[in-house]
């Protein structure tokens, strides 16, 4: 029986023909609530080994729940699988298992090391890309690379233990198991033939030189919701097999009546010759802690009877809560054969009549979205292209449902909130109010499989450009109560809700705002805006009371983000007792400020009663800014006049302070804190206006070393920064220096001088040193793996260039600048910002001898044709090379270059100095268009 949203009947997307169908699809689903979002890539790639799994009593959550126990035992809070999908709220799972013949596990989900055992962090040790998705998942596309060798996993574990923090990690390609091209490309592809109507095509080519069989197991099953004692749901779900015309088909049935509107019934179809194996998604308890199993059927008895032919651990009766279907095939070398599932909600009479038509579709349609996404100058680039769909791909790909009730996982842990102080020390136990139930995009599913809130600040810059709406669904929900601190604190990551991260939201807000706006010809969602400012106001206050304690309006406390780009862990108290001023901080908390004045502009533009918060934001800018510069002659601020950098200042317990003398990030930040009116917006709050000049002439003095909107540069417009005119030449002096931040891949962030000049400050006879670092970290800060003193991180890029791009509203082209330093060309702040763009960009692009430089010296990267022309988007880059460093699936943030990409094919030089607001959105249309 056909949907009406089948090809056959498009249903609503024939009224909006014109829009593309999945733009229809997305339409709908925001228009009429229909749920084409329901399935998507929501599984994560790494269960095991997360916080919400730890049930240890000393917080050892990698060694509580390992990898090795991920196959026998049943996860509490959410699943994980290799290029799986699922429901939204992940009661029915499905994602491809396999295995070789060799290896002693089937292959079901992702292996990677833990921190301790791997020499630079946590690090996957797999081979799989994200090829392919829209917004609604209504097409996507997978590809993981399999050996044909045994999985080295005690190789992969035993060489990287043996390696040191100035060693490389040793990965998967090292060991040699795609020597002579051993291995599988096993493709898997999605197609929605409706909502909930899901189509899956696995391909397995066959890249090794003689004819290899491959076991495939597409396994669907229910996350396990009836073990764990007061839990939402005790009723036990149900998948069985049927006969079906003469054919075996599954139905997966949950009966809960509390879950009925998340889910009910699907029927599930295989095409070919295939075994249906059955057993229970439960703890295979006798193997693991020697205790009695409630049923002879367990999580690891698919994998024992394939693995082990033990035949006796699979279900005869065709029943249970996981399901594989078994397929053999023997697959002739360079050759490739293809399986076909299917499973919706309705019953199909014909299941695979239609099959290669939806995929057929699906795909064009998937092309067609793309294609409208950005100009025709950025479409037809045959280089750039392929980056910016990849990057988009990936970030859809990203996708997880995330569940954690921090109260229920409290008491689980013997502890109560309420019952008062003392007690036992448990993590997050301040944050018992939180209750996470999402989807939500993940920074890496394998190495972050949580949200971390900075970063999905920056994952909204992108993710507008392709789903405004679930932009705007991601920053609101971090801004809920259930997520929102009662005390105004944005959880950081589950790790540590408590820790600090950049307050980059507001920004966020206003950006995916000011999108959302372009997309509907300057109309914007100003309830969204008024909803989001107004949980912003909260925040603002929290960091205000909580991160400057000395009420000097100069912030210290936490990392910040930056993890180990100081002297110090700046988590931790100071080995030196005192305090820690931070230029970052500080500068970040001027950053957040003015976000909060543009938005606060914005709302005044038809509401009189913004002006007083307009008014409340541009005071505290300009408190905060002054702080960092004060007027006079001072040894003890965070600018430093002789040097034209912004440093940290270190305050000890007898009253002397130190400039800690770090050319790194922390001194640029400043930079991105600046903000531009326009014209047109500034007359139109005449209230606010009279009474921030009456506010600047009562603190005349305070204001000398700020940029105030006193004057009015291009078009009439008014700036207010930290930097005036002479700070800002000064800092992008040593910013556009190749020698010190300036790589052929972007801003480093740490300048290149500390390479040939360490800091170093000695306490106590303990020496603390910072040099410049291009790779890897060579400290075992934050666990090693993450380093800013010297590579190349997109996020703080890309707010770099945003800033340049502003000071260029402002200033226009009589402002130039030596760029690079020393060069002796002249150029002004568009064109460096537009060439910053372009050596980002290089990242990606193969170079004149056809590599790219973000596979670094990995030679199967660069000139296997099943590898060169796949794309990784890594957590940050090599500072002098380029090669990518850290999580390899961070599309996350590092999806900004596609955001980067899309501004710069968007926008032109003058477009920017255009007065006239409407007029320049007039012209991003138009460009939209060519």
């Amino acid at each position: 029986m056909a949907d009406k949203h089948s090809p056959g009947n498009p249903g609503i997307g024939a009224n909006f023909a014109e829009n593309g169908a999945e733009k229809a699809r997305l339409l709908d689903a925001r228009e009429n609530g229909t749920p084409w979002k329901k399935w998507g890539p929501y599984l994560s790639e790494r269960q095991w080994g997360t916080v919400r799994e730890d049930y240890s009593e000393d917080g050892n959550a990698w060694g509580y729940f390992p990898h090795d126990h991920a196959r026998s035992r049943a996860y509490r809070w959410g699943e994980d699988g290799i290029g799986g999908i699922s429901d939204d709220k992940q009661i029915l799972c499905f994602a491809l298992g396999m295995w070789n013949g060799k290896d002693s596990i089937i292959k079901e989900r992702i292996f990677g090391l833990t921190n301790a055992e791997a020499n630079h962090g946590e690090d996957v040790k797999e081979y799989y890309f994200y090829l392919d998705s829209t917004p609604t998942h209504s097409y996507m596309k997978y590809l993981y690379k399999y050996p044909q060798h045994s999985f080295p996993y005690d190789q992969l574990i035993s060489n990287n233990a043996r390696r040191g923090k100035l060693d490389f990690e040793y990965e998967l390609i090292d060991t040699g198991v795609f020597n002579d091209d051993r291995y599988f490309d096993v493709f898997i592809e999605y197609a929605k033939g409706a909502p909930d109507d899901m189509l899956v095509r696995v391909t397995v080519h066959n890249r090794g030189p003689e004819t290899h069989t491959i076991d495939l197991l597409p396994t669907f099953w229910f996350r396990n919701t009836w073990s764990w004692s007061q839990e939402e749901s005790s009723v036990k779900p149900l998948i069985r097999a049927l006969k079906k015309d003469g054919r075996e088909i599954a139905v997966a049935q949950h009966q809960d009546p509390n879950l009925a509107e998340h889910f009910c019934e699907y029927h599930i179809y295989f095409d070919g010759e295939t075994e249906l194996l059955f057993t229970e998604n439960e703890t295979n308890n006798d193997l693991l802690f020697n205790e009695e199993n409630a049923s002879p059927f367990v999580k690891d008895g698919i994998n024992m009877y394939v693995v082990h032919n033990e035949k006796h651990l699979v279900n005869p009766a065709k029943t249970g809560t996981k399901m594989s279907a078994h397929y053999k095939l023997e697959i002739p070398a360079g050759k490739s054969k293809t399986i076909k599932l299917r499973f919706s909600r309705n019953e199909l009479s014909k299941p695979m009549e239609e099959f290669d038509t939806i995929m057929s579709l699906r795909l064009g349609e998937a092309d067609e979205f793309f294609k409208s996404l950005a100009p025709a100058s950025l479409t037809e680039d045959k280089e750039k292209f392929p980056i910016f769909r990849a990057a988009l791909a990936g970030m859809m790909w990203n996708k997880q449902f995330f569940y954690y009730d921090v109260d229920q996982w409290l008491r689980e842990h013997n502890y109560f909130p309420m019952s008062g102080p003392g007690g036992k020390q448990i993590r997050n136990s301040a944050w018992f109010h939180m209750y996470n139930e999402d989807i939500i995009s993940m920074p890496d599913k394998w190495e972050y499989p949580w949200y971390a809130a900075w970063d999905l600040a920056f994952h909204v810059l992108p993710i507008n450009l392709f789903d405004p709406d679930f932009a705007k669904t991601q920053l609101e929900m971090m801004l809920k109560s259930s997520y929102l601190h009662p005390n105004g604190q944005i959880p950081a990551y589950e790790w540590n809700f408590s820790d600090v991260n950049p307050p980059v939201h507001a920004f966020a807000t206003y950006w995916a705002y000011l999108y959302d706006k372009f997309q509907h010809q300057g109309i914007g969602d100003r309830d969204f805006l008024k909803y989001a400012f107004s949980k912003l106001l909260v925040n603002f206050t929290w960091w205000i009371n909580r991160k400057d304690p000395r009420g000097h309006n100069v912030f210290e406390g936490g990392f910040l983000g930056l993890d180990n780009i100081g002297v110090f862990d700046r988590s931790h108290a100071l080995p030196t007792g005192g305090s820690l001023e931070q230029a970052d901080g500080t500068a970040w908390m001027v950053f957040f400020s003015q976000q909060m004045l543009n938005i606060a502009l914005e709302l005044a533009q038809d509401n009189p009663l913004y002006e007083r918060f307009a008014l409340k934001f541009f005071e505290h800018t300009v408190w905060i800014a002054s702080a960092m510069d004060r007027p006079g002659v001072h040894r003890d601020e965070l600018w430093d006049e002789d040097d034209g950098f912004f440093y940290d200042v270190l305050r000890l317990p007898n009253g002397q302070a130190h400039r800690l003398k770090v050319r790194s990030m922390v001194g640029l930040l400043p930079l991105a804190s600046v903000v531009v009116a326009e014209e047109e917006v500034w007359r139109n709050v005449p209230g606010f206006i009279d009474k921030a000049h009456h506010f600047l002439k009562r603190q005349k003095e305070i204001c000398a070393n700020l940029h105030l909107p006193i004057e009015t540069g291009v078009a009439n417009r008014r700036m207010l920064a930290v930097c005036d005119e002479k700070k800002l030449r000064k800092i992008l002096k040593r910013m556009f220096d190749e020698n010190e931040f300036l790589s052929d891949y972007g801003i480093r962030s740490l300048s290149k001088y500390h390479q040939e000049n360490p800091f170093v400050i000695n306490h106590d006879g303990v020496e603390f040193r910072v040099d410049y670092v291009p790779g890897e970290s060579d400290s075992g800060m934050f666990g090693g793996n993450s380093n800013w003193r010297g590579p190349i991180w997109l996020p703080v890029n890309f707010l770099l260039i945003r800033a340049l791009l502003t000071y260029y509203c402002y200033f226009g082209k009589d402002f130039k600048i030596e760029y690079p330093t020393g060069s002796g060309k002249m150029h002004t702040l568009y064109e460096c910002a537009d060439d910053i763009i372009n050596r980002i960009c290089k990242i990606f692009l193969k170079n004149e001898n056809g590599e790219r430089p973000v596979y670094g010296g990995t030679e199967k990267f660069q000139d296997d044709p099943h590898w060169k022309d796949l794309l990784l988007f890594y957590e940050y880059f090599q500072g002098d090379n380029g090669a990518g460093l850290g999580a390899s699936h961070q599309t996350g943030w590092t999806g900004l270059v596609a955001t980067l990409l899309y501004m710069q094919s968007m926008m032109d030089e003058d477009m920017w100095l255009d007065p006239h607001p409407m007029h320049r959105l007039a012209h991003m249309m138009e460009a939209g268009k060519k």
